[in-house]
Parts: structure tokens; sequence; C-alpha cells
């Protein structure tokens, strides 16, 4: 497993635009590209999209991105002083307390990022607050039925083993991390945010069998580890036995193991 505070493991996550491309490359679509323009990227990782954008609006812009992790920040800075670049700082933050003055930025954007903040209606209060009047607002987050796949075979071997409170622990979990997208827009109306667009779309990550699923290093080191505490201790092993050989009957069936991840680009303006 990685660490999230150890420097080699840090060297090798930046690997992780695979899963955040998709998302950004909608968010890049969308966002109007102005001169002058002060940028805030919440939730920034290790960067992307921040440095794209803040390179596509050039020496004009000033970008800014914060996120409470501060070992992938440390990989922007690497970033920032290899590359020389001049505009763009970062800063240890969560998205629910801001360190920036109201009415600062002319555009905020965050790709996936929202999903993963403690305080959804905190953080969109905070991002209402320091946006000018009139800023562009977009984000990405993947949607409920992420990954059904995986929580379909999930939820048949729980109730086949007759582990209804676990059941009850997986979709909570599932709410937790990706909330209904009308509950997301009513919360982005509340913190001051007029909706122009939301942008639908969808990808597919695909395995040969569950095996290779659960041997990836994406969804080993970034999501397995969630999944099994849903369990107690002693039920993982049978349980994620029980799960592989579901999954296994579908790949044979289907020649594979397709995780589908829909997802939402949401545009917005500041009132």
């Amino acid at each position: 497993m990685l660490s999230v505070n150890d420097a080699e493991s840090i060297s090798v996550i930046d690997e992780l635009p695979l899963w955040s491309a998709p998302f950004g490359l909608k968010l890049l679509e969308v966002i109007i590209l102005k001169p002058n323009a002060a940028l805030l990227d919440v939730g920034c990782g290790f960067g992307f999209p921040l440095i794209e954008i803040a390179q596509r609006l050039g020496s004009s812009c000033k970008a800014y991105g914060i996120d409470p992790w501060e070992q992938a920040l440390e990989r922007i800075r690497i970033k920032i002083k290899q590359y020389d670049f001049k505009n763009i700082e970062v800063f240890n933050s969560p998205a629910e307390n801001m360190p920036f003055e109201n009415d600062f930025f002319d555009l905020i954007v965050s790709n996936n990022g929202l999903n993963n903040v403690q305080n959804i209606q905190c953080s969109l209060n905070g991002c209402a607050r320091v946006a000018k009047k009139g800023a562009q607002f977009v984000f990405t987050l993947n949607l409920e039925e992420s990954m059904i796949a995986f929580y379909s075979a999930f939820e048949k071997v729980l109730l086949q083993n007759g582990m209804t409170e676990e059941i009850s622990k997986m979709k909570a979990h599932i709410y937790e991390k990706r909330r209904p997208i009308k509950e997301i827009e009513s919360m982005v109306k509340k913190a001051g945010f007029s909706i122009n667009d939301t942008f639908y779309d969808s990808f597919n990550i695909r395995f040969l069998d569950a095996e290779a699923m659960f041997n990836h290093s994406f969804i080993k080191n970034w999501f397995l580890g969630s999944w099994e505490k849903l369990l107690s201790p002693g039920d993982v092993a049978p349980i994620f036995s029980q799960i592989k050989t579901e999954l296994n009957n579908s790949a044979a069936r289907d020649g594979e193991i397709s995780l589908y991840i829909p997802f939402a680009t949401v545009n917005c303006v500041k009132i």
C-alpha cells in the first residue's frame, strides 16, 4: 500500500491524472478564458487542472490552489520550481476555511474535489464568498452510480449472507462520497450561484477479471481500504472472495469487468 506521507510514494502517485483527466478535460472545455483573471482550484491535489489552466490563461493570470494534503502540495511546488511558473501559488487549506479575501476570484474550479470535502455546503459557501460577482464557477463530480458493477456484486453477496446492516453502511458510504446531483445543485444555489448548464458524460474503467481489478494500483490504494472498512475484520477475506467470484462470473459472461463512471460538469456564475 502507498503511504500519503512517504516521499517515494508521492513521487508515483502523480499517475493519478488517468482518473482525473476525463473530468478535467470536460472542465477545460467549459471554462471561459479571460485576461487578468484570478483563478482558484479547490482541491488542487497534484496540480491538475490548476497548472494547465494557469498556462492557458498566461502571464496576466494569477492562479491559486488549495488542498489540505500538504505532501501533494509539495509535489506542485516541485513542478512550479522545475517549470519556473511565475503565476501559480498553492496553500494548505481545507475548502471550508479558505485564506482569501471576499470577492477575490474571477474563476473558480474544482475537479472532482467537492466529493471529498468534509462539509459540501460550507465549502460551496466559501467559494461564493471569495468569488467576485459574475465570476464563473465550474466543478466536476462523479455521480452515485459510479462503479455500479462492483457495488451491485457487493450488495448481492452481502444479501446472500444476511448482512443487512453492512448493506446500509455501503449505501451510506456511496451517499457520503457521491451525493445526488439535484442535491448538489440545490446546495450550489443556496450558496449564491446560479447554474447555467449541467453537462453529463461518462467513461469506463475496464479489467480482464477480478484479480486484475483488485490488484490495480488505483483500486488497491484509493478504494479498496474504504470498501473493506464497511465490514468487520473477520468478514473481509470471505466476503471479498465471494465478490471476486461474482465479478469473475460476470467477466466470463461479458469478456471483462467494466466499471462505469458517470459524471457531471456544473457551470455556474456568482450572483
